[in-house]
């Protein structure tokens, strides 16, 4: 047992505080990823600075027409909201896409973000791992990989980002909240987790001793349908080996607006700016979803064991493209 001190402010900016004030030490959130990162051994901070306390549990209107989640409130509460249901179905489709019931009682939006890897060398203590100990290498690559990355690897590691949460933000043009020392800022999600390049001990943007305080969702695009759908070993409880979050509108048969991200194939959410430009203003037609699927996916560059992503991410696109579109016609007045 390794001991750690434990502090549960009542004001966020406490909060921020405390983390400034101890290097090392990490937010306590629904602590369903960090917890098992402390029993495994892969870290061990010297302060849980526990958020339960703090008012970020809200899910609120914004004036532009838009919703506010805080970075507290739990993955199932968020899924089960109607404004969520209604108004943004991916998102409700992701997380309930995403670990069990218990799991998403206890998970909170701004730890979902933050979740690790579950590549099985970065949680096992005694393997090498680039992203756990840099400068030690990356044994995966040339090991167990079949459920890692094709899209945006480097020679330094190649595992992909578990949330379903996050694909469905990035394909939402969501915005996270941040809060720290030197004040607020907000960040894209499509923009706020790192390629690893030569530092995938980074995984996020996010400052020493930031905190995220939300996450806020645009209003969505007039007559927008969106939808989520995931591939995996079994039928729940199990992380992606391909997903895919989209926000689509048709109209007189043509796509208008488009977004499209990626899930279980990268270090990040990939968000599918290739496959977006071949969309806008084509024909919502078969042979149009297969282009822009095969624009996105030729970056790929599968590893010995995992090239069947590739495909199996370009059939869920295209047959997620073709539902949203019979849908869009079939509601067309």
């Amino acid at each position: 047992m390794k001991p750690f001190a434990y502090v549960r402010p009542e004001r966020t900016e406490e909060a921020v505080a405390h983390l400034a004030a101890h290097p090392g030490a990490s937010f306590l959130a629904g602590g369903t990823n960090l917890v098992d990162l402390m029993k495994l051994g892969v870290t061990g901070p010297p302060l849980l600075v526990d958020l339960g306390a703090l008012p970020l549990d809200g899910i609120t209107e914004t004036a532009d027409g838009g919703l506010l989640i805080g970075a507290t409130a739990r993955n199932s509460d968020v899924a089960a909201h109607p404004a969520v249901r209604t108004r943004y179905p991916v998102l409700s489709q992701a997380l309930l896409a995403g670990a069990s019931p218990q799991l998403r009682n206890a998970a909170t939006t701004g730890g979902n973000l933050l979740q690790r890897t579950r590549c099985p060398y970065f949680q096992d203590t005694s393997t090498p791992c680039n992203k756990r100990a840099p400068g030690t290498g990356c044994p995966a690559r040339e090991g167990v990989h079949r459920d890692l990355a094709v899209l945006g690897h480097s020679a330094h590691c190649v595992a992909t980002h578990p949330s379903d949460m996050a694909v469905a933000l990035a394909a939402l043009d969501a915005e996270v909240r941040l809060r720290g020392p030197d004040g607020e800022r907000t960040v894209p999600v499509a923009a706020f987790h790192r390629l690893p390049g030569d530092r995938p001990d980074l995984d996020t943007v996010v400052a020493p001793g930031e905190l995220i305080t939300g996450v806020t969702l645009p209003a969505p695009p007039p007559g927008a349908l969106s939808a989520y759908r995931k591939a995996r070993d079994r039928a729940s409880y199990a992380f992606a080996l391909a997903s895919v979050a989209l926000v689509l509108t048709v109209e007189d048969g043509r796509v208008g607006h488009a977004a499209l991200a990626f899930g279980g194939l990268a270090h990040k959410p990939w968000r599918a700016r290739a496959a977006e430009e071949v969309l806008r203003g084509a024909p919502a037609t078969t042979d149009t979803f297969r282009r822009a699927a095969d624009a996105e996916l030729a970056a790929a560059e599968p590893l010995r064991d995992n090239g069947f992503k590739v495909p199996l991410a370009r059939n869920l696109a295209v047959n997620l493209l073709g539902n949203l579109a019979s849908r869009a016609a079939t509601a067309a007045p």
